[in-house]
């Protein structure tokens, strides 16, 4: 799924048509309280697969676009009684606010409703792999594009993602399945790639700092995997373009999945996890530490 041209992809296995047991499920950037979000595709998916444990991994509730406009419909609604659902029934909920949704990140510590509230977490998978988990703004301060550039681009995404809304209520009209319009535009753009490629690296170079095997997030809104020497990336997408979410399977195998429960691509298995290091004053840098 992502297109960052600076370093070779590892070479995916032949994937499945559709996810067995889920023993985890990461999804974030559902943008609720927005017109944009595709509450309805989630809770789609939310009754197709049951995880043992959810990671919401932050932008869940855009407060940023709700001081001027909130929208939070039925579907959403029906989204958040859904997971606090998931939550009293046994399922583990842990929420890590993204920078939309940063005011959530003072509970942090705390568990609400049976949802923990975390800045970030160490995921360890089925198959022992243990893996980095946050929003990813923390990395924007490593991405060296003109300022003027990603404002700019903040701007025509807003734009593009109101096009979407359009578009895909005209596909629904004639029966059409949703298409992301603006994924489609975003890789086209060189601009948006480089982004992309310099998020990954800074990432990855954070999960390789504290001994890590590999590093789960959002932020960027462009789903996939990247493995850079033997750490491996995971971008679980987005629900306001994308419609995806990053899923284990029972043996550990890590699936980027569609709305429907459908395997899009599976992350490499070979790689073996690394040790866990002694614990070091230098292990986190200052954007991870900040609360």
């Amino acid at each position: 799924m992502t297109a960052s041209q600076s370093a070779p992809r590892a070479e995916m296995p032949p994937a499945p048509d559709a996810l067995g047991q889920v023993r985890t499920l990461f999804i974030s950037d559902v943008h609720l309280g927005t017109p944009d979000c595709q509450a309805a595709l989630l809770a789609k998916l939310l009754r197709r697969v049951r995880p043992e444990r959810l990671y919401l991994v932050g932008d869940i509730v855009d407060l940023l676009a709700m001081r001027k406009r909130a929208v939070l419909d039925k579907d959403q609604q029906a989204l958040v009684a859904r997971v606090l659902r998931l939550a009293r029934s046994g399922c583990e909920v842990i929420y890590i606010p993204g920078n939309h949704d940063a005011a959530f990140r003072r509970l942090c510590g705390l568990k609400l409703h049976n949802v923990s509230v975390e800045r970030r977490a160490i995921h360890t998978t089925g198959s022992g792999r243990r893996l980095l988990v946050s929003h990813g703004d923390e990395f924007d301060t490593h991405v060296r594009i003109a300022p003027w550039l990603l404002k700019l681009g903040d701007g025509m995404h807003g734009f593009i993602l109101s096009l979407n809304r359009w578009c895909n209520r005209a596909r629904g009209i004639f029966g059409l399945p949703y298409w992301s319009l603006a994924s489609a535009l975003k890789r086209r753009s060189g601009t948006a790639q480089r982004y992309v490629a310099q998020f990954e690296e800074a990432a990855m170079r954070q999960a390789r700092l504290e001994g890590l095997d590999g590093y789960v997030g959002g932020h960027i809104h462009q789903a996939g995997f990247r493995v850079e020497e033997g750490v491996l990336y995971c971008n679980d997408g987005d629900w306001v373009e994308h419609c995806t979410a990053l899923a284990e399977d029972a043996e550990g195998a890590l699936h980027l999945i569609d709305w429907q429960g459908q395997i899009l691509e599976t992350a490499p298995r070979h790689l073996m996890p690394r040790p866990a290091p002694a614990a070091t004053p230098d292990a986190v840098t200052p954007e991870m530490a900040g609360a």
